[in-house]
């Protein structure tokens, strides 16, 4: 059973205050990515068709929901996990010129996640994709875009502090940037996830650069799909992936805490070799692959931002059901209660 890691808690805002500072933030922070990086609203679908592989595969293994639809004679339909790769095909559908690009609000519901504090089945992000020419696909674009996405952070931040006195802002000045390679060699014997809370305390916000390709000792730091962020090109460095995650440290959980995966998107180049050393070629096929590698889709950038993560982070409260409603063992319910924590 999961609960929440403190034997004592309460609440900075109460619940009403709590919906209120919600929608504060869901109003004001896409608003304020959206200028930052040139990004359009647009609306997104809840499920799509299945088998157009259109739909991400996150860690290739999780199921979505399915379910037929009476009126295309019982054709399954698929709830979206995320849209990182309908995203893509929006910016030329849109006809998005290079420089601009997207943004919307998705909702998802992913069956097979582990109930923990800050995880749930329900799954909110700001997913935004960017055109950008090839001349970008480098780091040096990569962590300008990275800068942008955190000042836009920094900014909400400060604005949820003036308008709700009692939430103190915490964030760094800056966020680092660390490749995953460095940082197994600065803690060869810790796992992933102990490397991370080790960098994310250090630093408060962190960058990490170099997701899904194999690292020195043979594994890769943390697994991704074949077919959205390019994790194997080298880099100016030397290393390999022009994707990461945004790490920040969460004082009131006492770990660290993504917010954000994000990255350069695969070329049709990389597409083909990560799906050769993922053996996903069987996927070369699909409406959404067959489009990329014929190199019809444009170049671009993107990401999925936690809803629910941020707003955890910015209200400074211990468990994500306290920022979203959704379904919860009775147990974990009663054993919240106990601890002061009271699910929406």
């Amino acid at each position: 059973m999961h609960t929440a890691p403190h034997l004592t808690y309460k609440s900075i805002l109460d619940r009403l205050e709590t919906e209120s500072a919600l929608e504060f933030i869901k109003y004001h922070f896409p608003k304020i990515l959206g200028n930052k990086l040139d990004l359009s609203k647009i609306s997104s679908p809840l499920a799509i068709m299945d088998g157009t592989g259109i739909n991400d595969d996150l860690n290739g293994i999780e199921r979505p929901v399915n379910f037929p639809i009476k009126n295309q004679q019982d054709k399954k339909a698929v709830v979206i996990h995320s849209l990182a790769k309908w995203k893509r095909w929006q910016l030329k559908e849109l006809d998005i010129p290079a420089g601009k690009g997207i943004i919307t609000d998705m909702r998802a519901l992913r069956p097979d996640e582990d109930y923990t504090p800050i995880h749930s089945l329900y799954v909110d992000q700001w997913d935004w994709e960017k055109h950008i020419l090839p001349s970008h696909r480098n780091l040096t674009f990569l962590k300008d875009t990275v800068t942008r996405v955190y000042a836009a952070l920094k900014e909400t931040e400060m604005m949820i502090h003036d308008t709700f006195k009692a939430l103190h802002p915490v964030l760094p000045e800056a966020i680092t940037f660390i490749q995953t390679e460095d940082l197994l060699a600065q803690y060869p014997d810790l796992t992933p996830k102990e490397r991370e809370q080790k960098v994310a305390e250090r630093y408060g916000a962190v960058f990490l650069i170099g997701i899904g390709a194999k690292l020195s000792n043979g594994e890769a730091h943390d697994s991704r799909a074949s077919d959205y962020d390019d994790w194997s090109s080298s880099t100016e460095e030397g290393y390999f992936g022009i994707n990461g995650d945004i790490l920040l440290w969460n004082p009131v959980l006492n770990q660290s805490f993504e917010i954000s995966s994000m990255g350069v998107r695969v070329d049709a180049a990389s597409l083909a070799h990560q799906m050769k050393i993922s053996y996903t070629e069987q996927r070369k096929k699909l409406f959404f692959h067959k489009n990329l590698l014929e190199g019809k889709l444009p170049e671009s950038i993107g990401g999925g931002i936690g809803q629910s993560r941020v707003c955890m982070f910015l209200l400074k409260k211990t468990h994500i059901g306290e920022v979203q409603a959704g379904i919860w063992p009775e147990e974990i319910i009663h054993s919240c209660k106990d601890l002061g924590i009271n699910l929406m």
